[in-house]
């Protein structure tokens, strides 16, 4: 527990030192948000803002990334680096998502930790600062 406590206290210390933080992404919904902070690592926002478009015209629901094909997905986010992973780390949580959480992106803390794949670090604090 003593992690989660100090989670959300560097949070709030986060929050009113930049109170006018916004996450430089673009997407629609937390799947979407997700999956950017996901494609970010090792990456510019930029670049994933120039390779989420096309992403997300075809995949940008957990129920259309849990079914894509995994070099489907590798060819569309290949110029972020890391594609591979990166491709079946994203079908990978999209599959935990419809199974676990009906398809919705968990709002709650705990919960959006047990989805597994590499996006979860960076993705805590982004995700819960975005929708609080």
């Amino acid at each position: 527990m003593k992690n989660r406590e100090e989670a959300v206290r560097i949070i709030e210390i986060l929050k009113k030192t930049y109170p006018e933080a916004t996450c430089s992404l673009d997407f629609k919904t937390p799947f979407q948000m997700m999956i950017a902070v996901m494609l970010s690592a090792q990456c510019t926002d930029e670049r994933v803002n120039k390779t989420t478009p096309e992403l997300f015209e075809r995949y940008g629901t957990a129920e259309k990334m849990a079914k894509a094909k995994l070099e489907d997905v590798e060819k569309i986010i290949h110029p972020c680096g890391f594609y591979k992973n990166k491709a079946k780390n994203a079908i990978e949580a999209a599959k935990t998502i419809l199974e676990k959480y009906n398809g919705e992106v968990p709002s709650d803390i705990n919960e959006l930790v047990t989805i597994p794949r590499s996006w979860k670090k960076k993705c805590k604090c982004n995700y819960v600062r975005s929708f609080q």
